[in-house]
């Protein structure tokens, strides 16, 4: 993760500078609707300036030539309050549709960046500081995109054009206007540095709030158990004060400078009014348009005032996108190749040759050497800590050794290094059951059909039964958030009969049986034995492990020893039974 984004994360530190503009490129894949939402945009404000100049004109009119307004005259104030209304609707409805279609666009883009560097990057956080990145902080672009890009362009086109036809008319106007122009176009990034913080802070607060209200909901049952619940409420209401807080900062400082952009609107009108009072006096300017002049003058400042106060509050977003957009640029762990290879049809072997990693600290595998047959089973057994899953997380890739190479092995010998393997590929020859079991709210068919959507209904029906979640319940039975409802056993037994649906080439089981007894450790055994597949099983249970073909044992970071289990079993010095005896067992003998 970058530092910008740890910043953010945290609540210290500035975010990164330009995350607004990178953002922006979002826009052309919406092109079309782009440039209608800023032909809106200036149509509404071209129109309010000239319905008020114009209504100014009829006033002064009326007033100093005592002449009531032409039939013309009523009819363009009457379109110009038709077309007025229509451009405002209309530039509001484009406006939040072509926000929401970029939110959803770039919601699935935080998604595929959090996916692509999983689980490094997600490994630590919370996931409740995920699902702010990914649905809160999205959702706050909204005013961005929606209240930001369009308007900007279109006040400072309405800008120009109303101050060239004033510089027309008469230049001291113009000098009026100006001054106070730049100063509110100026104010937004004055202090930008300090709204920008200031967001963070509420970002960071709102994150830790949803981060803490999801363990809560999920342990609600535990904190009930240990009668902690009233601390986690307190914790939360300690939370909510401080986004409160946080919200507060923010709001008065915005009603603060909103106060000082009134103020120069104030000082705009009474240069306005000196100015045309002078010109009138001096003979330059017709009484009757001087109210026309004013009210132009001060039109064209309008826009530039609320495209002041959308900025403000634009540049107090940055926090939201330095997190979104370091989602969106989150590096892959595995990069796909550059030319991919395909794998060859038939049962496939794995190798692991000389593999080496680390997380950045100490060194967890060095020098692995390992080889599985093609439908052979071998159980991998060490202390915990040993390297046991980051073996299965470099078989299913989800990082990429640091040296050496992970391969997959075809019945004739051809050797094929995983990081050649188009991703889709590789993920429907390899499944990986890991210790915790991600059930979703649904149904069991529907869980289990995530790793197989396209599965029919009896090779479902046939899994379930062979995996034994057909004694769970119908397969249309209701299946709570995160497999509430079944017990640890059950979702070992939804786990592994989702992942047989695949039909993978090279199944990768770490813990995934823990949960079970005995008896149904036995039978998901028998049921992987009918398979025929090239199997890998992380185990602690000495009747797991007996079963393997053959048994390595980690140590250090090395493969110390390999062999069936009476050959590594015989001698008291064995480094299976020194593994065996550090472990929690449950002997199914």
């Amino acid at each position: 993760m970058s530092r910008a984004t740890d910043a953010v994360t945290t609540g210290t530190g500035m975010p990164e500078r330009g995350a607004l503009r990178a953002l922006l490129p979002a826009l052309a894949e919406h092109r079309a609707m782009t440039i209608r939402t800023c032909a809106a945009a200036l149509l509404e404000q071209a129109s309010l300036v000239a319905l008020v100049t114009l209504a100014a004109h009829t006033v002064g009119t009326a007033v100093i030539e005592t002449k009531a307004p032409s039939s013309g005259t009523m009819t363009a104030l009457v379109a110009l309050v038709l077309v007025r209304a229509l451009t405002t609707w209309r530039e509001m409805d484009l406006s939040h549709d072509l926000a929401y279609r970029v939110l959803a666009a770039l919601r699935v883009r935080v998604f595929d960046g959090l996916a692509r560097s999983a689980p490094a990057r997600v490994a630590g956080r919370r996931s409740g500081d995920l699902a702010a990145t990914a649905m809160a902080d999205v959702e706050a672009l909204e005013f961005f995109y929606a209240h930001t890009t369009a308007q900007l362009l279109a006040a400072g086109t309405v800008l120009a054009g109303g101050g060239a036809v004033l510089a027309t008319v008469e230049p001291w106007l113009l000098a009026a206007v100006l001054p106070a122009a730049a100063l509110l176009a100026a104010a937004p990034f004055a202090d930008a540095r300090g709204r920008a913080v200031r967001g963070a802070r509420t970002r960071a607060a709102v994150a830790t709030l949803s981060a803490d209200t999801v363990e809560v909901v999920d342990g609600l049952r535990e904190l009930l158990a240990f009668g902690t619940l009233a601390g986690r409420r307190r914790r939360l209401a300690e939370r909510g004060r401080q986004v409160g807080d946080a919200q507060r900062a923010e709001a008065t400082w915005e009603a603060a400078t909103a106060a000082i952009r009134d103020l120069l609107i104030v000082l705009a009108v009474l240069g306005v009014v000196t100015a045309a009072a002078r010109s009138v006096a001096a003979g330059r300017l017709d009484g009757a348009w001087a109210p026309a002049a004013m009210a132009l003058a001060l039109a064209v400042l309008g826009p530039v005032a609320e495209s002041a106060r959308s900025l403000s509050q634009a540049v107090s977003l940055r926090a939201a996108a330095s997190r979104v957009g370091g989602a969106v640029r989150a590096p892959a762990l595995a990069p796909p190749p550059v030319a991919p290879r395909t794998l060859p049809p038939g049962p496939l072997g794995v190798r692991l040759q000389e593999v080496r990693f680390d997380y950045g600290g100490g060194t967890v595998l060095d020098g692995v050497e390992l080889t599985v047959p093609a439908g052979h089973t071998v159980a991998l057994v060490g202390a915990s800590g040993a390297g046991k899953s980051t073996c299965a997380h470099l078989l299913a890739r989800f990082w990429d050794p640091s040296g050496g190479t992970v391969q997959l092995v075809a019945a004739d010998g051809e050797a094929i290094d995983i990081r050649q393997v188009d991703d889709a590929e590789l993920r429907g020859a390899i499944a990986l059951v890991g210790q915790e079991t991600p059930l979703f709210h649904g149904t069991l068919a529907e869980n289990l059909r995530l790793a197989a959507p396209e599965a029919d209904d009896d090779l479902l029906a046939e899994t379930a039964r062979l995996c034994g979640v057909d004694r769970i319940g119908a397969l249309n039975t209701l299946v709570g958030e995160r497999g509430s409802t079944v017990s640890g056993g059950q979702r070992a037994r939804i786990a592994l009969a989702r992942a047989l649906l695949a039909r993978p080439r090279v199944l990768i089981l770490d813990e995934s049986t823990a949960h079970l007894d005995n008896a149904g450790d036995a039978q998901l055994a028998t049921a992987l034995h009918q398979e025929g597949r090239t199997t890998i099983v992380i185990a602690h249970r000495r009747a797991t492990i007996r079963r393997a073909d053959r048994i390595a044992v980690l140590e250090a970071g090395r493969i110390v020893e390999e062999g069936t289990w009476q050959e590594l079993t015989g001698g008291p010095d064995s480094a299976l039974n020194r593994s065996l005896a550090d472990i929690v067992t449950e002997d199914a003998a």
